[in-house]
């Protein structure tokens, strides 16, 4: 993928309908001002460690969450199997054998306190104050939060239909209509997050989770940031990098703006089978977030092209979603204009795929490797 001078869309202004398959733009960001790619990889090293040596004196505990007034523990679970595992923890189906909502499967994610740094910390407190704060259709619900002197509990919906990266790994790219209806459940999760002041910052497929039925959840919300206002910046340098707007990559201050950006590399790759931008190695791979030209396969419709067009605006105050409108400028899109907006909130629309999960077999869509492992706490 060759590179091109920074600039707003990586396309020109040419006829959805060309025969080429590359689409150049040789828009000018005259309000922008140019931060080197090594500024930006290398400011976001100094902060980091600067925050983390600033945080060191502080310990972050997590608040608990009782259900119904009935606060839980780890013995009010038993542990099934392990479904998911990662730097600083794991994730676990279990059983609730006591209490109110005995004989209920959940997600346990369990981490341990010796082995968080204290960023890990902070992001796991944060993510437990996120999803205390709200109830939606597609975004996983917490249920408990507690804590022992060596762990921390954290008891989320069990979502049996496993990621969208899982799924899509088998399928390698998905029809316009399947994506159509994941997008437009993803939109609404990001709109309500919006609307409470919350940037997601981690869209990724391994972060959308799908229920018994197909439909969608989004989770993970440890990089997330709260209390961003309309219009108000935010700095850090987060995310997965192949996800990232140009500016979080250039680290000049991003907005919820920046989640619609994720938004159309969650399309491009789920129409296509590929990331837009992705390098041989990180700095590569930032280097064509902000300068790269991008090939637009013709074989997509017009109303997709147009919105991918309009996600991937370098500058973000042109990018769809910008607005105060912010999701309702995503949903009055043509490429939605099939969707029934309040039958999909409802849960109404049949999802294109149902997770082929039985009472038996509860882990048959997660990961071999992980499944086989015998559980502990």
């Amino acid at each position: 993928m060759p590179l091109a001078p920074q600039c707003d869309i990586p396309w020109d202004n040419n006829n959805l309908l060309c025969n080429t398959n590359k689409i150049d733009d040789h828009y000018s960001s005259e309000n922008d001002s140019d931060v080197s790619l090594s500024t930006a990889i290398d400011t976001a090293t100094v902060s980091n460690a600067t925050t983390k040596a600033k945080a060191m004196t502080s310990e972050i505990e997590i608040t608990e969450i009782a259900k119904e007034g009935e606060k839980a523990d780890p013995s009010q679970f038993e542990l099934l199997s392990m479904i998911g595992q990662g730097s600083f923890g794991k994730v676990l189906l279990v059983k609730k054998i006591h209490g109110r909502d005995t004989g209920q499967l959940f997600a346990m994610k369990i981490l341990k306190k010796a082995t968080l740094k204290v960023r890990d910390r902070y992001r796991t407190k944060m993510e437990r104050d996120i999803l205390a704060r709200f109830c939606h259709p597609f975004i996983v619900r917490l249920h408990y939060a507690f804590q022992t002197e060596g762990k921390l509990y954290l008891i989320l919906d069990f979502l049996p239909g496993g990621d969208l990266f899982n799924r899509l790994s088998k399928e390698i790219m998905f029809t316009e209509d399947d994506v159509k209806f994941y997008l437009a459940e993803i939109a609404l999760a990001l709109g309500h997050l919006h609307s409470l002041g919350i940037a997601y910052r981690d869209l990724k497929p391994e972060n959308v989770l799908l229920d018994a039925d197909g439909h969608i959840n989004l989770t993970d919300f440890g990089l997330s940031k709260e209390s961003v206002e309309k219009n108000g910046k935010t700095y850090s340098f987060c995310g997965t990098v192949e996800y990232m707007a140009p500016e979080v990559v250039n680290r000049r201050g991003h907005t919820v703006a920046a989640d619609w950006w994720s938004f159309g590399v969650l399309m491009y790759e789920m129409l296509t089978g590929d990331l837009p931008f992705h390098g041989s190695n990180r700095r590569e791979t930032m280097s064509m977030i902000l300068r790269a030209k991008l090939t637009m396969p013709q074989s997509l419709s017009v109303e997709a092209q147009q919105l991918l067009r309009a996600l991937f605006k370098r500058n973000p105050t042109n990018r769809l979603g910008c607005s105060n409108d912010d999701v309702k400028s995503i949903k009055s899109h043509p490429f939605f204009g099939t969707i029934n907006w309040e039958k999909l909130y409802r849960r109404e629309v049949q999802p294109p795929f149902k997770p082929l999960c039985t009472p038996s077999n509860h882990t048959r869509c997660f990961d071999s490797e992980f499944t086989k492992k015998t559980p502990h706490g």
